[in-house]
C-alpha cells in the first residue's frame, strides 16, 4: 500500500465537495500517473465506490502491490502541477474518433452505451506531457489544489464490464479523504476488516472450505461450522414452530416445464443453470423454493378455514454466479435459503406483513444486528402481472408497516419479477451494511398456477402468496456473521463452548469427570488431556476462541473447584465448578451475546 497526500498548497473553501467527487477524481489522477509510467494503456471504468475508488487497466505487463509507490508519487507530482479540472462536451462523432486516435477501445466502446441524447463530457486535467483526459459525467474537482490525503491499496484483477467472457483487466483501489486523520482512521477499520475476514479465520478456526475439485462457489461446512449452522437452525424452527410455520420439503430437480409456468425461465434464466436430458425431457436444478411449495398448495383444494397457511424449508437452491464474483461464503452458486411461504385471504395479509417484521426484528436482536427497511417497487423490466396488482401488493406492505410502526426507507424498482417487497438491510460490528431478510407479497404466482380456496360463501377466491426469508441464504449469513463476531461466537452457538485444561497430567482424572458432567448436559466441551503443555493448550483454545477455559490443578481438585479463564482475558477467577454449571446453563438459556 502507499500512501500521500499533494504537495500543492491547500486552498480554503466554503464547503467542500462530496468524499464521492474527491475520490472520482482521485481515480482519475491515478489513471493519468499510470498512463505516465506505462505508455500505450486501455482504459476500462474509474468510479467512486463506497470506501473509495478504482480504475481498470489494460495492460501488457502485470501490476504488483510494489508499482502503488510510483504511481502514487507520479500522482503527487501531477496534482502538483496540473491546477485546474476542466470538463469539456463533445459530439458522439468527436468522442468515438478522438478515442480511435487515441486507441481506446473500451472507451470507444463505452460512449456505444451512453443513451441519445444525453450529454457526452470529457474532464482533463494537466498541461503539456501531463495532460490528460477522459470520457466521463463526472462531477470531479475543480482542480487539484484543494487538501487531501489518499491511499493506494492493492491491485486484483477483474473483466471488463464484469463479464467473464471479456478481457482480464487490472484493477487498482485506492481510498481518499480531505484530512489525514480521517484517512488513518480508515486505514485502521481496513485493518480490522482484514483481521475479521471470514475466509482467514475459516481457515484459521477450521470452519469451512472451497475446493477446486467441486467447482467455484460450493462451501463445504466443517464440523466446528457445521455445529454452528446446527444451533442457528435450531433456534430458527423453534421460533417459526411458535409462530405457527410448519415444515415442508421439496426437490432439489423439477421440469423445466414448472418454472416456465412460474417465469423463472423468462425472467430469471441467466442466474439458471443449463437444462439437464431426463426421460427425454428437460429438467432444471431449482433457483427458488417457492414452485415446489406451490405444487403442495395445489395438492387438493383448500377452504378460507384453512387459511393462512405457513410453510417454511430450509431448501437449497443453485444459481449461477459469474466466477469473478463468487466470494468465500458470501458470494456462492449453492446456498440454502431459510424460505417461508403464507397462503392467506386479503383480510389477512396485513397481519401475516406485521408478523414476519416482526419475526425479523426478534431473530436480527438475537445476533446483535441493527436494521433498515426498504420498500422496494416494481423494476423498470422483466417483470409478470399487471399494475394493479403491483400497486395493491405494495400498499399491503406499506400499510403492514405502519401498523406496527416501522419507518420503510424508498427504493425505487428494486422489487422482484413477481412483486414488490420489504428488504432489510442489517449493519454489523464495523458498521458495514449487507442485503438481508426480505418479505415480498405476490399476486401473480396464484395466478399463473391458479390457486384457490373456497370461501365461506362457497365461492372460489384467489390466495396471496408472501414470500419471505429473514437470514436469506444461510452461507451468506453466517459469512457475515463469522466477520461481524471476529469468529467470537456467543456461548449458545459456539462450536465448543468450554475447554477444560489439567495443569499436569495427574490432574486430567479430574478434568475429564467436569468434561463428563458438562456433556451429560449437553454442553459442547473439550478436554484437553494430552501430554501437551497447558500453554500450548490455552494457545490452542485462544486461536479456536472458546468462551470459556476451565484450568485445573491440584488445589481445585481438592475443592471442587475450577479457575475460569474468560475468552479475551487473562485473568482467572476460581469458583465452585457447579456455580460455573449455573453460569453457563443461564447463558445458554438467555442466548446471551456476552459471557458475563
Amino acid at each position: 500500500m502507499s500512501e500521500s497526500s499533494p504537495g500543492a498548497q491547500p486552498t480554503q473553501s466554503v464547503e467542500r465537495p462530496p468524499l464521492s467527487t474527491l475520490r472520482h477524481s482521485l481515480a482519475h489522477l491515478m489513471a493519468s500517473a499510470v498512463q505516465k509510467l506505462h505508455p500505450g494503456v486501455r482504459f476500462g471504468f474509474g468510479p467512486s465506490i463506497e470506501h473509495g475508488f478504482y480504475y481498470d487497466f489494460d495492460l501488457p505487463e502485470p501490476l504488483t502491490d510494489k508499482d502503488l509507490a510510483a504511481i502514487t508519487k507520479e500522482m503527487r507530482g501531477i496534482a502538483n502541477r496540473s491546477g485546474a479540472i476542466e470538463c469539456e462536451e463533445l459530439t458522439r462523432e468527436e468522442a468515438q474518433k478522438r478515442l480511435s486516435d487515441q486507441g481506446q477501445t473500451y472507451k470507444e466502446e463505452a460512449v456505444g452505451l451512453i443513451p441519445e441524447g444525453e450529454k457526452i463530457t470529457f474532464y482533463s486535467h494537466g498541461e503539456g506531457e501531463d495532460r490528460w483526459g477522459d470520457l466521463c459525467e463526472g462531477p470531479h474537482l475543480t482542480d487539484f489544489r484543494e487538501s487531501f490525503h489518499f491511499k493506494l491499496l492493492n491491485v486484483a484483477g477483474a473483466y471488463w464490464r464484469g463479464d467473464e467472457r471479456n478481457p482480464m483487466m487490472q484493477r487498482i483501489y485506492g481510498t481518499g479523504f480531505w484530512t489525514k486523520e480521517e484517512l488513518k482512521e480508515h486505514m485502521a477499520w481496513l485493518e480490522e476488516v482484514k483481521k475479521r475476514d471470514h475466509r482467514r479465520l475459516g481457515a484459521s478456526m477450521d470452519l469451512f472450505s472451497t475446493h477446486a475439485d467441486a467447482g467455484a462457489g460450493f462451501v463445504f461446512w466443517h464440523p466446528n461450522l457445521g455445529t454452528v449452522r446446527r444451533c442457528i437452525e435450531d433456534v430458527w424452527w423453534e421460533l417459526h414452530a411458535r409462530d405457527g410455520y410448519e415444515p415442508v420439503y421439496t426437490p432439489h430437480v423439477s421440469r423445466e416445464s414448472l418454472f416456465a409456468v412460474s417465469g423463472h425461465l423468462e425472467n430469471y434464466s441467466e442466474m439458471m443453470y443449463a437444462p439437464m436430458e431426463l426421460d427425454d425431457l428437460p429438467y432444471r436444478v431449482k433457483p427458488m423454493n417457492c414452485p415446489g411449495h406451490i405444487l403442495i398448495y395445489k395438492n387438493r383444494g383448500r377452504s378460507y378455514r384453512e387459511l393462512p397457511l405457513r410453510w417454511g424449508e430450509l431448501g437449497t437452491v443453485y444459481r449461477y454466479e459469474r466466477s469473478g464474483v463468487v466470494h468465500g461464503m458470501l458470494r456462492v452458486r449453492g446456498f440454502t435459503q431459510d424460505d417461508a411461504h403464507i397462503f392467506c385471504t386479503p383480510d389477512q395479509l396485513a397481519d401475516e406483513i406485521a408478523g414476519v417484521c416482526r419475526l425479523v426484528d426478534e431473530i436480527m436482536s438475537l445476533f446483535g444486528f441493527e436494521c433498515t427497511a426498504y420498500l422496494a417497487t416494481r423494476p423498470a423490466e422483466k417483470t409478470i402481472g399487471d399494475q394493479a396488482s403491483w400497486d395493491q401488493a405494495t400498499a399491503a406492505l406499506q400499510s403492514a408497516a405502519d401498523s406496527i410502526g416501522l419507518k420503510l426507507e424508498s427504493d425505487e424498482g428494486g422489487g422482484a419479477f413477481y412483486g414488490p417487497k420489504i428488504d432489510y438491510k442489517i449493519k454489523d460490528a464495523l458498521g458495514r451494511e449487507w442485503q438481508n431478510s426480505t418479505i415480498q407479497v405476490d399476486f401473480n404466482l396464484p395466478e399463473r398456477f391458479d390457486l384457490t380456496y373456497t370461501a365461506a360463501d362457497g365461492t372460489q377466491q384467489r390466495p396471496i402468496m408472501v414470500h419471505r426469508a429473514i437470514l436469506g441464504s444461510l452461507e451468506r449469513f453466517v459469512g457475515v456473521l463469522i466477520e461481524h463476531y471476529g469468529g467470537k461466537f456467543p456461548l449458545w452457538c459456539a462450536p465448543t463452548q468450554v475447554a477444560l485444561i489439567p495443569i499436569r497430567e495427574e490432574h486430567a482424572d479430574y478434568c475429564r469427570e467436569l468434561d463428563a458432567r458438562l456433556k451429560a448436559e449437553l454442553f459442547r466441551s473439550d478436554c484437553k488431556d494430552d501430554p501437551a503443555h497447558m500453554n500450548k493448550k490455552i494457545k490452542q483454545a485462544q486461536r479456536d476462541q472458546v468462551p470459556f477455559m476451565l484450568i485445573a490443578g491440584e488445589r481445585e481438585q481438592a475443592d471442587g473447584t475450577v479457575a475460569i479463564r474468560r475468552r479475551g482475558t487473562r485473568e482467572q477467577e476460581v469458583v465452585p465448578f457447579d456455580d460455573f454449571l449455573a453460569l453457563v446453563r443461564r447463558l445458554r438459556g438467555e442466548r446471551a451475546a456476552g459471557l458475563e
